[in-house]
């Protein structure tokens, strides 16, 4: 799968992934300019803002996402906005498995435009959740 990781520092990496599962502290990204074969680079889900799961790597800067749902739409799951604590990014969207216990939760945007499919917050990288 194609994801972009944002770390908790600001670096970014675009790349592919296999194992990543919301349980495990590490998984390994293939940077998107490697070759097939590589391994790629261990990532430890807590050095980490939030994990991307993309459409596409160049998505459409131009592009700006709503941070609402549409009227008649009502995503499986309850309906949530995240604000990240190190650029205050807001990320509206629902969710299946919020729970505060956990070290992280799947969002899935509310705007169906979105280049993200799902994303993974990092419970640690927030300044601020709420249902919706």
């Amino acid at each position: 799968m194609k994801v972009v990781i944002r770390y908790a520092d600001g670096r970014l990496m675009k790349g592919y992934t296999d194992g990543f599962f919301p349980e495990k502290d590490m998984f390994h990204v293939r940077p998107a300019d490697s070759a097939l074969e590589e391994r790629g680079v261990e990532v430890s889900v807590k050095e980490l803002k939030a994990v991307f799961l993309v459409k596409d790597f160049l998505g459409s800067p131009a592009y700006r996402e709503k941070k609402h749902f549409s009227e008649p739409q009502q995503p499986p799951g309850r309906k949530v906005e995240v604000t990240f604590m190190d650029d205050n990014e807001v990320l509206v969207g629902s969710t299946m498995d919020y729970d505060p216990q956990h070290p992280g939760f799947f969002v899935t945007p509310a705007d169906p435009q979105s280049n993200n499919l799902r994303v993974f917050v990092v419970a640690a990288s927030m300044s601020k959740f709420r249902f919706l």
